[in-house]
This record gives C-alpha cells, sequence and structure tokens, in this order.
C-alpha cells in the first residue's frame, strides 16, 4: 500500500511539475540547442575558451539566458566582443533576453559563452558537457563537440 501511495505522489508530482511548465509557456523542452561547438585550446596551457551556440525558444513566452557552467572550468560566463575605436575586446554579456519563436546565435566575434580556469586543455574532437540555465525553462545541459582551434571553424 505504500509503495502504491509513493507511485501516486510521483506521478501527482510530474502532473504538476508539467502543469506548471506549460502555464508559464516555456520548458525545458521548448529551448532547442544546436550547433553548438567550442574551440580547441590553441596552447597545452590555455586557461580560457570559447563556446557557440544556437538557441531557439520553442515556447510561447519570453525567457532569458541567465548563466552558463560547465564541469571543464572553475567558471563560464557570457561574454560579448564589442569594438571600442580600433580595439577589439570582450565584456559580460549578463543575461541575455530569448523572445518566443526566437533565435539566439553566439559565434566569435559576437555573443559567446568564455570558459575560464580550464581544467585541462580543450582537446578536437573531445567533448565538453555546458549546462544553460534559463529564467524560465530552467537548466538544459548539452554535449558540446570540440572543433578547430582557428576562429570560425566548428570541426576542421
Amino acid at each position: 500500500m505504500r509503495k502504491l501511495t509513493l507511485e501516486i505522489a510521483a506521478a501527482a508530482a510530474l502532473t504538476l511539475g508539467a502543469i506548471l511548465a506549460s502555464a508559464t509557456g516555456v520548458s525545458a523542452s521548448d529551448v532547442l540547442v544546436k550547433d553548438a561547438y567550442a574551440r580547441a585550446s590553441a596552447t597545452p596551457v590555455a586557461k580560457a575558451g570559447a563556446v557557440y551556440v544556437s538557441i531557439t525558444n520553442q515556447g510561447t513566452s519570453a525567457d532569458r539566458l541567465l548563466a552558463v557552467s560547465s564541469p571543464v572550468a572553475s567558471m563560464a560566463t557570457l561574454h560579448r566582443t564589442i569594438k571600442d575605436g580600433d580595439i577589439m575586446r570582450m565584456e559580460e554579456a549578463g543575461p541575455v533576453d530569448l523572445q518566443p519563436n526566437g533565435t539566439l546565435t553566439m559565434e566569435p566575434g559576437g555573443l559567446h559563452v568564455m570558459l575560464m580556469g580550464l581544467k585541462a586543455p580543450l582537446k578536437q574532437g573531445e567533448e565538453v558537457e555546458l549546462t544553460l540555465v534559463f529564467e524560465t525553462a530552467g537548466p538544459v545541459t548539452v554535449k558540446v563537440p570540440v572543433g578547430s582551434a582557428v576562429a570560425g571553424t566548428k570541426t576542421e
């Protein structure tokens, strides 16, 4: 009897979670992450790396990308490359809005995930885990292939 009660309680909790997620208009299943890749470390002692992804919000409400994390780095942040006169520099991008049915594309020279304090070099052909944390959809974890160290190339 106790087992049946626990099974009913678990089913009720899952149902309630699905109802709450649909009430907000965005759930983890509404977030589509594709075309993800990381650049291989240029040197064996590199302490930073970059990850690029395309994120589509397939939900009916806006969401926000609040944070990123990865077990391969001590810190991961959203960065934006900006031109300041003749100098290109990076700055933290903070939370990024994601409109309903909108796509956010991270690419070299623009918005990207910066991995800092790498625990080991990123090696071409390997994969790294990346967790994207959304305000409404919650955490979405993806496997990201490591491509070439050359800017703008995914898998060479």
